[in-house]
């Protein structure tokens, strides 16, 4: 009968918001021809990109061990996931209690002798990637992932991967009947697997309140003016994980998607609390804007009028907010829509309160706060995480509602520094590593695969 059957197993995952909506993809290559034996997608629910990379693992090598039932296959996984090749190769602890029984379940699968692994560069992990694309673009429709209307093998065609590998020898074996036997072991594990949920990880320390970043900290601002409603194709994923971002289809790669979603992110103006850098969110202080306020309010509805991109206006139900979207709908004729979803932090007991006074009545809690994103403040306030949640959730229905137009998004320090955030896939303490001024503009691009591209932060070219 000859040797061991030879495959390459390649896997992805990834997850819109890290944690969010999160999907996996994997293939099954023939080691001797490159012919693909048998695909794995699945959108997972809530979960962190770590661990839908991981179903992605445990999903390639089920389907590997499916087509040799009565034997040991040798694979050669390949991922883009610098994390689960070091830990499933030894080279890594596994520290995250997420993480350690799925590796467990991978390792269960074959003998480990069966199985090596290979870290890849994106670009050469263009199928999995694909699939775990249409598996969470499914998802986003209510729906799962159906092979029949996956077009990733079409769109990622198979370079050879059988030079990958030492020489093999053995009979090809019936691929059809046994990429059917891979299919049907795939949909019994999917109809008795739950979906995975898991928390971020946690944030790193950081070094000033969520009003704005301290003086030298880095701070980005665009003097090119307000985006347009199209462009460039995306070049950063959706994800915010703190140790391994897996990101989607690169710009380079990837087929015309037509004109993104773009929000145009405008935080409101000056209130009498904003000189003072005081706490005001959405726990009980809700302060008019001051007369430069209303000035700022103005300035950006003229530029907003000369730019004219801008479609649709949704806006914070703080009175702040709707004062500064009410300047910018007046002057260009358009309706105002409130989104609760985009109020500030709840800053419970801190609201109104100055960095330094928190600091002296609850130093303890504003550590803590500092620490993790998971921390809220004193007296029942919501923690960032919290936060990102419901903004990701409001980000999501946004895209979906407004897909190809330009949108106002009129709102407050947290909700558009969590938005770029979650687009550049950077970790909860990146908060604390943005400027943004009152009445600044940025701006951020989505496209129909999930794809993010952060284009403008903190312009306040207008206000000049």
């Amino acid at each position: 009968m000859g040797g061991p059957r030879h495959f390459v197993v390649e896997a992805d995952g990834g997850s819109r918001g890290n944690p969010g909506p999160a999907g996996y993809g994997a293939v099954v290559i023939d080691a001797r021809t490159g012919e693909t034996l048998a695909e794995a997608a699945e959108y997972i629910g809530v979960a962190t990109n770590n661990v839908a990379e991981y179903k992605g693992l445990i999903a390639g090598l089920r389907a590997a061990a499916a087509l040799v039932p009565e034997g040991v296959p040798r694979v050669r996984v390949r991922m883009d996931s610098k994390l689960v090749v070091e830990q499933m190769s030894g080279r890594w602890k596994i520290k995250h209690p997420d993480m350690k029984p799925l590796a467990a379940e991978a390792a269960r699968i074959l003998p480990a002798s069966a199985v090596t692994y290979e870290w890849i560069p994106r670009e050469k992990n263009k199928h999995a990637d694909r699939l775990a694309n249409e598996a969470m673009d499914a998802g986003r429709r209510g729906e799962q992932w159906e092979p029949s209307a996956s077009t990733a093998a079409l769109d990622t065609p198979r370079d050879s991967v059988a030079a990958a590998l030492p020489p093999v020898s053995g009979p090809p074996g019936d691929a059809a009947a046994g990429a059917a036997r891979a299919r049907a072991a795939l949909n019994r594990t999917t109809a008795s697997a739950p979906a995975s949920t898991s928390a971020a990880a946690p944030s790193g320390p950081a070094a000033s309140p969520g009003a704005s970043a301290p003086p030298g900290s880095s701070a980005s601002s665009g003097s090119s003016g307000f985006p347009a409603g199209s462009g460039s194709s995306a070049s950063s994923a959706s994800s915010g994980s703190s140790t391994t971002a897996t990101p989607q289809v690169g710009w380079g790669s990837a087929p015309d998607l037509g004109a993104p979603a773009t929000f145009v992110l405008l935080r409101h103006g000056e209130t009498a609390l904003t000189p003072e850098k005081r706490f005001s969110g959405s726990g009980g202080t809700d302060p008019e804007l001051s007369a430069a306020g209303r000035e700022q309010a103005r300035r950006a509805a003229e530029a907003f009028a000369a730019r004219g991109t801008v479609q649709e206006i949704v806006c914070s139900p703080l009175r702040r907010c709707r004062e500064t979207a009410g300047a910018v709908a007046a002057r260009l004729g358009l309706d105002v829509r409130i989104e609760d979803g985009l109020r500030e932090t709840d800053f419970g007991a801190w609201e109104g309160l100055t960095f330094a006074e928190v600091r002296e009545r609850y130093g303890e809690d504003l550590d803590a706060w500092l620490g993790s994103a998971k921390a809220a403040p004193t007296g029942g306030g919501e923690s960032f995480a919290e936060v990102a949640r419901r903004v990701a959730a409001t980000r999501d229905r946004l895209v979906t509602r407004y897909a190809g137009r330009t949108v106002l998004v009129v709102t407050h320090v947290t909700p558009i520094k969590t938005l770029v955030r979650l687009a550049l896939g950077a970790p909860p303490e990146s908060l604390f590593r943005m400027e943004l001024s009152a009445a600044s503009v940025s701006a951020v691009a989505y496209y129909a695969d999930g794809n993010a591209s952060v284009r403008l932060l903190n312009d306040t070219s207008h206000l000049r």
